[in-house]
């Protein structure tokens, strides 16, 4: 069974920065590519950005371009994304996915396979 824990969310005021962390717990599965999405109260979960784990290739939602950064740590078997400059519109719980083998679909949620539970990110002064 694979698992996807995340870790790092938290409280933050508008401008500060947080990293948050995921690590698969069990047994290591194949990864194609690792995502990183969120979810808002009453909307549905969206792209934040992604990974190719074999060349490092990232994406992210014009939303947080610029701001975020995605990037993996192979000896750690963690991808990360560090958040900077963030604003209230990031409050959200932020989940962790993984593509198990070659898609060239990265935005859709329905492209990956494994989910972690997610980690709250509040913004707020």
């Amino acid at each position: 069974q694979v698992q996807l824990v995340e870790s790092g969310g938290g409280s933050v005021q508008p401008g500060g920065s947080l990293r948050l962390s995921c690590e698969p717990s069990g047994r290591r599965p194949n990864t194609y590519r690792m995502g990183w999405f969120r979810q808002a109260p009453g909307k549905e979960r969206e792209f934040v950005a992604a990974i190719q784990l074999s060349t490092a290739r990232t994406w992210y939602a014009g939303s947080v371009k610029g701001r975020f950064t995605i990037s993996r740590d192979d000896a750690q078997n963690t991808v990360y994304l560090q958040m900077n400059s963030v604003e209230p519109e990031d409050t959200a719980l932020y989940y962790c996915a993984q593509q198990s083998y070659y898609s060239d679909t990265v935005f859709d949620t329905r492209a990956y396979d494994y989910w972690g539970q997610g980690t709250q990110v509040t913004v707020s002064s």
